[in-house]
């Protein structure tokens, strides 16, 4: 029986948001042919499967998707590699090789902003505007919607609409963070979701670093059927 560890990614201010995450650390417990489906019975907007936790090697489904890459199950997992005693360097998702830090209670991961889903960046004139969306922008199944909260500071307000992959809207999305950071060209501070908190950096040879908190919610046997 595999053993789930359930993440929230990117938490803000007062332990506000994170978005949900899992993780089975010892993943070749659950065969590839099933990896979906218990992506899809867990309802996450990401799930982690750690093939070789020595070298980092995973997969990350959706609950209809397998991606190449993404922001918060990589931050998440290299967090909880480390917390479980694994010094990982890198991880080695589908996409390639993304390098991991820490810096205090902070995890980061780099990342290129090609490796990320193909978002549409739609600015709109104020924070407020982000607020009082309903849903995605008609007609926008893979959209970031952000306005700056403060331009100088380099703060973003952004919420995040990835419904092609079976998410209606996520609470922080990393690799979002990655395209809207190397298209800004600057070091930004994402707030998103209802309070989750995105650090986002370009970096000199191309990839963007994204960083952020990573709280452990329980830990516990999976005993779902997958979809």
């Amino acid at each position: 029986m595999a053993t789930l560890h359930v993440l929230r990614v990117f938490v803000g201010e007062g332990g506000a948001g994170g978005n949900p995450l899992g993780v089975f650390l010892d993943g070749k417990e659950v065969p590839e042919r099933h990896r979906q489906g218990v992506a899809a019975d867990l309802g996450f907007s990401e799930t982690v499967f750690v093939d070789d936790p020595v070298r980092g090697e995973l997969r990350i489904f959706t609950p209809t998707d397998e991606l190449p890459f993404a922001g918060h199950p990589l931050v998440g997992t290299a967090w909880l590699l480390c917390r479980e005693g694994f010094d990982v360097p890198l991880l080695r998702p589908p996409a390639g090789e993304v390098p991991v830090r820490s810096e205090d209670d902070t995890t980061y991961i780099s990342g290129r902003p090609e490796w990320a889903p193909p978002f549409e960046h739609i600015e709109l004139g104020s924070p407020g505007e982000v607020d009082a969306l309903t849903g995605p922008p008609d007609g926008h199944d893979v959209a970031g919607v952000w306005a700056w909260d403060d331009e100088q500071a380099g703060r973003v307000r952004a919420r995040v609409f990835p419904v092609r992959y079976g998410i209606q809207e996520d609470e922080a999305t990393g690799a979002h963070a990655v395209r809207l950071a190397a298209r800004l060209g600057r070091k930004i501070t994402i707030r998103q979701g209802k309070g989750s908190l995105i650090l986002a950096e370009p970096r000199p040879d191309g990839t963007v670093e994204i960083g952020g908190r990573t709280q452990l919610v329980e830990v516990r046997d999976y005993k779902g059927e997958p979809r």
